[in-house]
């Protein structure tokens, strides 16, 4: 709305009826710009045009109008009239041929608010879209209601006093960005409770009407959209656009703390505390549907989350890898109490749950690219791998799904370890691999053998020639011997086959 005028209205002018609007609670309102193009479609005369137009045909009787009319009071429910076309009046002289053309390209609709024979003031809206609105009013309550026409109605001083439409000031507001809410902001003015007639509206509409409230100063208006908008759910993108909106409102006192309170907390933890507290309820659950669930759960938000941050995480790796030394201390106490002691179903039970847990905070150490510290504690975990070749491989074989993703990591590019790590991963950990190799491929669903086999051939492949050469060997020795028992590995035998007897590149270069 860039720009108002006052001015005299003049007398009235024939008018006829046009297709409206009704919002769901009964009130009128403004055609939306699609109703009114269609309009316009439909009845081609409303273009305007010069003296040689026939009169369009008498309007249908009120009655058939009447059936469509809202329960609302009628005192309350404005009317939406056309405003008369070129060929209406023949007696007036004919508009310029710019004007004209002007004139013709604009759809001009006429809104009644309370009883029409007390109006004293007319505003006309000039919308983007090509409408004209004119609102027949009362200044007594658009200057109890809105600041904005208050300043503007005290500067004219034909509005006071004045008896009924047509004899009043009439103010006209150009660039109307938004001229059914404008029309339906004015309308609230006269209800006794803005706050009623905003229910079963959605967000998206009274973020609408908030803004145009607010640009009149219609504060109660602006209110009563608050208290909508704190009392109902946000879905979706309706969040944003919600905070968007009432952010520069915190300066002003409407009041919306109450709807920034549910996004924001000045007594909030820190975020650390709160994951530390989430991870901990989660590896201690004692139901393994909801762990598994909630598991799933957290591990996709701090993919989200991390995708959203460009890949900078504020998760604290501190608190990850406590929570895998944990793990770690359990594995190890239980794999020595299965030695000295007759095995039992709930000691398999509990070795699976802290190796699913030490697996999940693996994810998530990958997700976060932290991952590189956890390979050379699982490497230097001699202890554990001493002790798995004593267990039942039913008991133990779980285990192996840890080396596993380590070494897919690394395949990958997921993890960066040290040479000295990657050499040390496969020293303590390759051999305990194989011997479960049968059982992770029956018992694992997810265990796939394929993925694997590149991720242990491309680790190899990573260290210098002659580990590739020692490593490789003592694979071929144990292929040899358990076939489809054992990873795999010939793709990283062609190649180290090929860097050794094929292209020698230092003697080459020799």
């Amino acid at each position: 709305m860039e720009e108002t005028r006052a001015k005299r209205v003049d007398a009235s002018a024939r008018m006829r009826a046009v297709p409206i609007a009704v919002t769901p609670e009964g009130f009128w309102c403004c055609p939306s710009p699609a109703a009114l193009h269609k309009s316009l479609k439909n009845n081609p005369h409303h273009h305007g045009g010069g003296g040689n137009h026939k009169p369009p045909p008498p309007t249908p009787p009120p009655q058939q109008h009447k059936t469509t009319t809202p329960s609302a009071p009628p005192s309350r429910a404005p009317s939406v009239l056309s405003e008369p076309v070129a060929g209406d009046a023949p007696d007036e002289p004919p508009p310029q041929p710019a004007a004209a053309e002007a004139e013709a390209e604009r759809h001009k609709i006429c809104v009644g608010f309370g009883q029409p024979e007390t109006s004293d003031v007319t505003v006309v809206l000039y919308g983007k879209e090509g409408i004209a609105v004119r609102m027949s009013v009362h200044g007594d309550v658009l200057r109890r209601s809105s600041a904005f026409f208050a300043e503007k109605l005290s500067s004219s001083s034909s509005s006071s006093g004045s008896g009924g439409h047509g004899h009043g000031s009439c103010l006209e507001i150009h660039d109307c960005d938004d001229a059914e809410i404008y029309v339906e902001t004015v309308g609230l003015m006269y209800c006794d409770e803005a706050k009623h007639k905003l229910l079963k509206q959605n967000v998206s509409r009274v973020l609408r009407i908030m803004k145009v409230a607010e640009s009149l100063g219609f504060h109660a208006c602006v209110k009563s959209c608050l208290d909508y908008l704190e009392a109902v759910p946000w879905v979706g993108e309706e969040e944003d656009n919600v905070v968007s909106s009432i952010r520069h409102l915190q300066s002003k006192a409407y009041g919306v703390s109450p709807l920034l309170k549910r996004i924001t907390s000045d007594n909030l933890k820190s975020p650390t505390d709160t994951l530390a507290h989430i991870m901990e309820m989660v590896l201690k659950s004692t139901d393994d549907r909801a762990r598994r669930e909630m598991k799933a759960l957290v591990l996709n938000l701090l993919k989200d989350s991390n995708h959203c941050t460009d890949g900078s995480s504020d998760i604290s790796s501190e608190l990850l890898y406590s929570s895998c030394q944990g793990c770690l201390d359990r594995l190890r106490l239980l794999f020595s109490e299965a030695t000295g002691q007759e095995f039992s179903v709930e000691l398999t039970r509990q070795i699976t749950l802290e190796t699913d847990n030490l697996l999940w905070l693996v994810e998530i150490l990958v997700n976060q690219r932290i991952c590189d510290d956890f390979v050379a504690l699982w490497a230097n975990q001699s202890e554990i791998a001493e002790l798995h070749g004593k267990l039942p491989v039913a008991s133990r074989h779980t285990v192996s799904c840890i080396t596993a993703r380590l070494f897919v990591g690394i395949g990958r590019g997921e993890m960066l370890p040290s040479k000295n790590t990657r050499l040390l991963l496969l020293q303590v950990w390759l051999q305990p691999l194989i011997d479960d190799y049968s059982w992770l491929q029956c018992s694992c669903r997810s265990f796939d053998r394929k993925l694997v086999e590149e991720g242990i051939g491309q680790t190899i492949l990573t260290l210098p020639l002659e580990d590739q050469r020692s490593m490789l060997l003592a694979w071929l020795g144990r292929f040899l011997k358990l076939g489809d028992n054992c990873p795999n590995l010939q793709r990283a035998f062609e190649v180290w086959w090929r860097r050794t007897f094929v292209r020698p590149y230092v003697s080459q270069a020799r």
